[in-house]
C-alpha cells in the first residue's frame, strides 16, 4: 500500500528549501496543476526544477517562477512564458537549457541508473563547450549526465492503490521517465481506484516508483488557443 494523501498540501509537506523537483508535463498537458499550486502555497524557496518548460505566465509552473521559488530551471525551451524571459535576462534565473530528446534521455538515464551516455545533439554548439566529446564511429558525440531529483511530481488519469499508473493520450510525455527518476514520486491523479482493478497490460508506470498518491480534478487550461476563420 502506497500513502494517499488527505490533501495536495499534505502531498508536497516533505519538499524542502534547496529541493530539486522534477514535474512533468510538455506546456500545459499532463502537468500535476494540483500539486504545483499547493508548492505555491508552500512558499517553498530555491528549487531547482526540472522539466520540459515552464507553464505560462499564470498557470503551472510559472506561478512558481512569478512567487520567485525557483532559482534554476533545467530544461529544454521558454516557451510562453514573458516572466521566465524577464528572469533570464535579467539574471534572477538560472537555466541549463538542453535540447528536448537529450534532456528526455537524461532523465530515463537517471531511472535507470545510468550515470552518463553520449549523444551527437548539440555537438559543435555552446552546449559543447567544456564537454567531453568523443569520437565513435567517425562521429563526435557528447558526454551527457544522467538527472535524477528529490522529488518528482506527476500526473496520471488513473492510479490504483500500490501505486500503479495510466496517463491519458499525450500526458504520457514527460511524466512515465520522471516518475523512475525521483527518489520520491508523487503522482496526482483524475481517479483512484483499488489495486487489481487495473488492467497490467495497460499500466504504464509500475508501482515500484511511486511512493504517494492524490485524487484530484484538474482544470486543464489550454496554453493556446487557436480558432479557424469562418470563410
Amino acid at each position: 500500500m502506497k500513502t494517499m494523501y488527505s490533501s495536495f498540501a499534505e502531498a508536497v509537506k516533505e519538499i524542502q528549501d534547496g529541493s530539486t523537483v522534477m514535474v512533468g508535463g510538455f506546456g500545459l498537458v499532463g502537468i500535476p496543476e494540483n500539486l504545483i499550486l499547493a508548492l505555491v502555497e508552500a512558499d517553498v524557496k530555491q528549487l531547482t526544477v526540472i522539466s520540459n518548460n515552464c507553464g505560462v505566465d499564470d498557470w503551472g509552473l510559472g506561478l512558481l517562477l512569478k512567487n520567485k521559488q525557483i532559482d534554476k530551471m533545467i530544461g529544454s525551451y521558454v516557451g510562453e512564458n514573458k516572466e521566465f524571459e524577464r528572469q533570464v535576462l535579467s539574471g534572477e534565473l538560472e537555466v541549463e537549457l538542453v535540447p528536448q530528446g537529450t534532456l528526455a534521455e537524461r532523465i530515463r538515464a537517471g531511472g535507470a541508473g545510468i550515470p552518463a551516455f553520449y549523444t551527437p545533439a548539440g555537438v559543435g554548439t555552446p552546449i559543447a563547450e567544456g564537454g567531453e566529446v568523443r569520437v565513435f564511429d567517425q562521429k563526435e558525440y557528447l558526454l551527457q549526465t544522467a538527472l535524477k531529483a528529490d522529488y518528482s511530481l506527476v500526473r496520471a488519469a488513473v492510479g490504483d492503490t500500490n501505486g500503479n499508473l495510466i496517463y491519458n493520450k499525450t500526458a504520457q510525455n514527460f511524466n512515465p521517465m520522471m516518475a523512475a527518476a525521483g527518489k520520491v514520486t508523487i503522482a496526482e491523479v483524475e481517479e483512484l481506484v483499488e489495486a487489481g482493478t487495473l488492467d497490467p497490460a495497460h499500466i504504464h508506470t509500475p508501482g515500484i516508483y511511486v511512493q504517494g498518491l492524490m485524487e484530484g480534478q484538474q482544470q486543464k487550461k489550454v496554453e493556446r488557443l487557436t480558432l479557424r476563420q469562418e470563410a
